[in-house]
């Protein structure tokens, strides 16, 4: 397929790859339950990047009357609605499957989905591409060394400065640090990753979501942002001056703002986002309000990345109960993404 097909020149939905996930997860059904909605296919052209057997599986528990097509290309596939076509890169032996119960064959397969729906967004044989959760330990299992999605997107993309978005019709947060054990964070920021941040959220802000001037507040790390130093001073030893030079290049960035307030000034529409110092200090105000519609994005990456806000869901594989909200949103949001960068390219 060339660049400018993937990109939905020749069609204007443009060709969104899927990453299936894990194989035992919640990621092939809720994939069935989204695409059995047939307005998806007004807006994007899905293609499943996965296991063809699983997704024949996952169709039947959630009782959709979809047909499962294995195509070799993007461009070999039928995007139509009532089919699921599938590149296929595993063949797990279903008569020996269990759902919940992750091994290293699933977890082989699913690094496998991942690097290949890379590989083919930065050779434009699709215009962006959707993940579905992961567990951490088969991937391990399988050799992996990758902590997460976001540090194989970067590695394999070759991207050195990227930064992590929760992203939702209230409220946006972007992380400083990703998987930092909560002691080591302190010693883990610094002025210049922060500013990084900022300039990575700003300039994705413009060109991804359309602002044109976006509103950036920057949490503090300690309690009521240090209080002068009180309560800790990487507030005014580190993150202020991270600030000020983001400032001093034409962004609109303040703080630091107490990480007790600034959530709900920005969920109330004070800002376009806000950048957080860790892990948890952004993903439990945001997944309060958006637990079910939240979607994940990588920043600073050549490729459009977004994938679902929740985790594998062991405990409720298999049932055809999960919910595909975050997945829908995740989808639409990279077929939305997509667009704005082809009229803008």
């Amino acid at each position: 397929m060339k660049r400018e097909e993937a990109f939905g020149l020749a069609d204007e939905r443009p060709v969104i790859g899927i990453t299936m996930g894990d194989p035992v997860g919640v990621g092939p059904e809720i994939i069935c339950m989204a695409l059995a909605r047939p307005w998806i296919f007004d807006k994007v052209r899905p293609l499943v990047i996965g296991d063809a057997g699983v997704m024949k599986l996952a169709a039947g528990i959630t009782g959709k009357d979809q047909k499962i097509r294995i195509v070799e290309h993007a461009d070999a596939a039928d995007y139509s609605p009532g089919l699921i076509n599938v590149l296929a890169l595993s063949n797990l032996d279903t008569r020996t499957f269990y759902w919940g119960r992750p091994d290293r064959d699933t977890g082989h397969a699913m690094i496998n989905y991942i690097e290949r729906g890379i590989d083919m967004s930065m050779a434009g044989e699709i215009s962006g591409l959707v993940t579905c959760p992961v567990n951490k330990t088969a991937m391990r299992l399988a050799g992996g060394k990758d902590p997460g999605h976001t540090e194989i997107l970067a590695r394999r993309t070759g991207t050195e400065k990227y930064a992590m978005m929760m992203a939702g019709k209230s409220l946006r947060v972007v992380l400083v640090t990703i998987h930092t054990p909560l002691k080591s964070v302190p010693a883990a920021i610094d002025s210049a990753g922060i500013e990084t941040t900022i300039r990575l959220t700003c300039r994705s802000l413009r060109q991804r979501f359309g602002i044109a001037e976006p509103r950036i507040a920057v949490a503090g790390l300690n309690p009521h942002a240090g209080e002068e130093d009180m309560f800790g001073d990487e507030e005014t030893r580190v993150i202020s001056p991270a600030i000020a030079l983001a400032v001093s290049g034409g962004i609109n960035a303040s703080g630091p703002h107490s990480p007790d307030t600034v959530f709900y000034h920005a969920a109330k529409g004070a800002y376009d986002a806000v950048i957080c110092m860790y892990h948890d200090q952004g993903l439990i105000p945001f997944k309060m309000l958006h637990f079910n519609d939240g979607v994940n994005t990588t920043l600073g990456l050549p490729i459009i990345r977004t994938s679902v806000d929740h985790g594998t869901a062991y405990d409720i594989a298999g049932q055809g109960t999960a919910d595909p909200g975050s997945f829908v949103e995740a989808l639409e949001m990279a077929a939305e993404h997509a667009r704005r960068l082809i009229n803008t390219a």
